[in-house]
């Protein structure tokens, strides 16, 4: 009678050693603050996702990235197959990145210190994201063009960032950390991409920012082959 006692006392542990490290892993594997979880709510993640048109397999760039709340949305629905290419020039937060990268096993996951000029993007990219971030930018021509140089044509850009007065000296928006949509669409533009679509924004109560969302897209590469009549010589 004792032994079967024990027995089901070393069961029970187990179960309950199982449990905790079940609700350990499943804290571990989020690592998330209160605020991001709370964030997709409001930033509304699928679709966002569903304007860069992101499917199973791409790849793609998101540039900013911080500690990586995009990063690893994306991951999820890129697959194993994919590849989320995550950049910052904050050295702290590329760390995080890869320290959660690694403990989840998440190969599609490639951090990428980058620099203030240069994300360090591969090429043949889907989509490039850039949430909360472009107004920060110093050398922000030569940004947009390598994110140009790195997308495939057909290829999706999504700019996210916060309302902001017009006309004010372009160095005052990374103090204010918001900068003007029309602005931003200007820059983008003037690299070659396309705007498509302002969708609905996104506001963000906890710090009292309302942010705009902007789709851009790398055009086609076009053939006029056939597109002229032949002409017969006399």
């Amino acid at each position: 009678m004792k032994t079967h006692r024990m027995l089901l006392i070393a069961v029970l542990l187990v179960g309950v050693s199982g449990a905790f490290s079940t609700a350990l892993a499943e804290r571990d594997s989020s690592q998330e603050s209160e605020r991001s979880r709370k964030r997709d709510e409001w930033q509304r993640p699928a679709e966002v996702f569903d304007a860069l048109g992101v499917k199973p397999g791409h790849r793609v760039a998101d540039i900013g990235c911080g500690f990586g709340y995009f990063t690893f949305r994306l991951a999820a629905r890129v697959g194993a197959e994919g590849k989320i290419y995550a950049v910052d020039i904050d050295k702290e937060a590329i760390d995080k990145v890869r320290e959660r990268k690694e403990r989840e096993k998440l190969a599609q996951v490639e951090p990428i210190l980058g620099q203030s000029n240069d994300p360090h993007l591969p090429n043949d990219l889907d989509a490039v994201l850039i949430v909360d971030s472009y107004h920060e930018f110093r050398d922000y021509d030569r940004l947009m063009q390598a994110a140009f140089r790195a997308l495939k044509p057909g290829g999706r850009l999504v700019i996210i960032d916060g309302e902001a007065p017009s006309g004010r000296p372009r160095t005052e928006y990374h103090r204010l950390h918001s900068i003007p949509a029309e602005l931003v669409r200007e820059e983008v533009a003037r690299q070659g991409f396309v705007f498509k679509e302002s969708r609905p924004g996104f506001y963000d109560a906890e710090y009292g920012k309302k942010m705009y969302f902007l789709v851009f897209e790398k055009p086609e590469l076009r053939s006029f082959q056939g597109h002229f009549a032949a002409v017969e010589c006399p």
